[in-house]
């Protein structure tokens, strides 16, 4: 079967060489990026003067003079015809539900027209405390096609994690739920709610949308705001703002990422489409919660003629198959999972292809953590050489993938692909020197599209720049730890801001966990280091969680040793070994490393992660008492 990418290779006329195409990418920023802009049928408005008006980063100026609108282009897809099904909801708090091309349209010209009547314009912030339902992304459309400004946060949060959130925007509309279920349990969220009302002020209007069985008093319904005419989405400027992501806060507050409408339909319908390989007819199923930069790539499949299917409750509710059966039921072409989850699944001998008619699937994308070499070999055993591995690391910050696979990259067991097309990624040395073979800080060298516009409320850009641009004046640092092979795959090793110093030699965590966690005895880890002020070694502190059933006894403690100096070196044995009955990890599953180490160095809990980073909020209380 012809891929997105075989087709956008045959519109520019050239071979089907990755390397050279991505070195075209990196280096003709114009004529590669216009080319996505043709290729994709971008519906600009007003045309752009030129592709790159300023190419300094940051600051640099894509496809100036252009308008356009990102709802615009999700509503209307590619090659989609109304009838066509564009939304699949799958919820534990109530049936499911699918809208059509025609039905998603008209919801949100409706919601659109809602919005305006409520004062909404142009700049003005909408945000959401919603679950992964179909009202949150015709909110979100609705927002966008009006030009304002959209945020989310997932209910689970609570409302001190939202308001440092949401206060930083100043919203004039907040969309609510009063509850939801969570596999067999119902959560009420009225509370919380009143307190989002009492604490952002410039809320003037609140809009409960109806899920599970309590209400909300003194709220515009839902179907109140959508009863009346329709909107068409307004064209706006390239560079305005479409959307506000937020950073996870494990490092302070939660920073105010802006994105923009021209760079994030770039962006989506490049790495979607050539990356992913969606087109008209496909269908992209993805956990994701509406808190975190996933659930706006899962609506950014709309843009390629895809349909999506949206998931709200446990993941893992009632078993871990449940997914696979998702992905069967609704004929995903692709399913994106967690490494963590897809570990599970090997762990416990679940047989996804022999079980369930995954005939449709075309893709496996799997991001927020590193996958170890066994799932690799797991996913290669279980689904077949017809199912693609694409292994991806991007972030919040570029709301796309920075390192990942397609159709085109072969797929190396531990590894990542390679840079994503458009994007000039490489490891520095703390000179600032390209490095090859060894570990460095990621770093992209070329603007790209969807880099944010800014960070809300940094007038003068200085927060700005100095999150991204002061390590290396010009280059983007994007915060990983990373070492590329000559052939351009790589290994992320974890955040720069958790590796290892031991001895004046940098260690990356994510190659610990590799090794630890293929252990059969070890279910996950944590490690840490703690410095000594007086430069010596310091301390290597290793955590592990042990399998149901396994103590963590000397002799358990030899082999993981054994293992270590085996496969790493000797400047990898830790120093202790501890077990823990969880390891603490964010809401996308990420590791906090750095909150492990700052209490073990005697830090308060709530000084270094608020509960609501949390995926767990008991997840750091054996380290609290292991300080103590």
């Amino acid at each position: 079967m012809t891929t997105e990418i075989d087709r956008y290779l045959a519109f520019l006329d050239r071979p089907a060489d990755y390397a050279a195409l991505h070195r075209w990418s990196v280096t003709d920023l114009e004529g590669f990026w216009g080319s996505i802009a043709a290729f994709f049928d971008v519906r600009f408005a007003t045309p752009p003067d030129r592709v790159l008006g300023r190419r300094a980063m940051p600051g640099a100026e894509w496809f100036p003079g252009a308008t356009l609108n990102y709802a615009e282009h999700a509503l209307h897809g590619r090659g989609v015809a109304d009838g066509d099904v564009a939304v699949i909801a799958h919820s534990q708090t109530r049936e499911h539900v699918t809208l059509t091309r025609g039905e998603l349209r008209d919801q949100v010209a409706r919601a659109a027209a809602g919005l305006r009547r409520l004062g909404v314009g142009p700049g003005d912030r909408v945000v959401a405390y919603l679950p992964n339902i179909p009202e949150t992304v015709v909110a979100f459309l609705a927002t966008a096609s009006l030009g304002a400004v959209w945020a989310s946060c997932a209910p689970e949060f609570g409302a001190r994690g939202v308001l440092d959130r949401f206060a930083q925007v100043e919203p004039s509309v907040l969309l609510v739920v009063p509850g939801y279920r969570y596999g067999d349990k119902h959560i009420d969220r009225r509370s919380e709610v009143a307190v989002l009302r009492a604490g952002l002020p410039t809320v003037r209007h609140v809009v409960a949308v109806p899920y599970g069985p309590d209400t909300i008093p003194d709220a515009l319904a839902w179907a109140a705001l959508l009863d009346g005419p329709r909107v068409a989405p307004v064209a706006v400027p390239f560079a305005h703002p479409l959307s506000v992501l937020f950073s996870s806060g494990t490092t302070g507050r939660p920073k105010a990422i802006v994105h923009s409408h021209g760079g994030i339909t770039l962006e989506h319908l490049k790495n979607h489409g050539l990356s992913w390989d969606l087109r008209p007819g496909d269908r992209m199923l993805w956990f994701s919660t509406t808190a975190w930069m996933m659930w706006n790539a899962l609506v950014s499949g709309l843009l390629t003629g895809a349909s999506i299917v949206l998931v709200d409750g446990n993941p893992q509710h009632p078993d871990l198959g449940w997914q696979w059966r998702l992905a069967a039921g609704t004929g995903a072409t692709l399913m994106g999972a967690s490494p963590g989850f897809l570990m599970a699944c090997r762990a416990a001998g679940l047989h996804p292809a022999r079980d369930h008619d995954l005939s449709r699937l075309r893709q496996l994308g799997a991001a927020g953590s590193p996958l170890p070499a066994a799932g690799y070999r797991w996913v290669a055993a279980e689904l077949g050489p017809d199912v693609l591995l694409n292994v991806g690391s991007g972030g919040t910050d570029v709301c796309s993938g920075i390192v990942q696979g397609g159709p085109l990259q072969p797929v190396v067991p531990g590894e990542i692909a390679g840079p994503a097309l458009g994007v000039a990624a490489a490891a520095f040395d703390p000179t600032g020197r390209p490095v090859v073979g060894d570990l460095g800080e990621l770093v992209i060298t070329e603007p790209m599209p969807s880099m944010p516009v800014g960070f809300w409320g940094d007038a003068d850009g200085s927060r700005y720049r100095d999150a991204y641009f002061t390590t290396f004046p010009g280059v983007w640092r994007h915060g990983d730890w990373v070492r590329f092979a000559a052939s351009g795959s790589c290994v992320v090793a974890g955040r720069s801001d958790a590796t290892l110093n031991r001895g004046g030699v940098r260690l990356g965590t994510a190659e610990f966990y590799r090794v630890v966690e293929e252990l059969p005895q070890i279910e996950d880890s944590i490690v840490v280091h703690l410095e000594d002020l007086a430069g010596g070694n310091g301390e290597l502190r290793l955590f592990v969680v042990p399998r149901p059933g396994v103590e963590l006894d000397g002799a358990l403690r030899a082999t993981i040793t054994a293992a270590l100096r085996s496969a790493l070196s000797p400047r990898h044995v830790p120093d202790r070994i501890d077990a823990v009955p969880t390891v603490p990890r964010n809401r996308t599953g990420k590791k906090l490393e750095l909150p492990v180490k700052r209490i073990l160095l005697g830090a308060a809990p709530d000084d270094v992660a608020g509960g609501d980073v949390l995926a767990d909020p008991t997840a750091l209380d054996a380290f609290v008492a292991a300080a103590r």
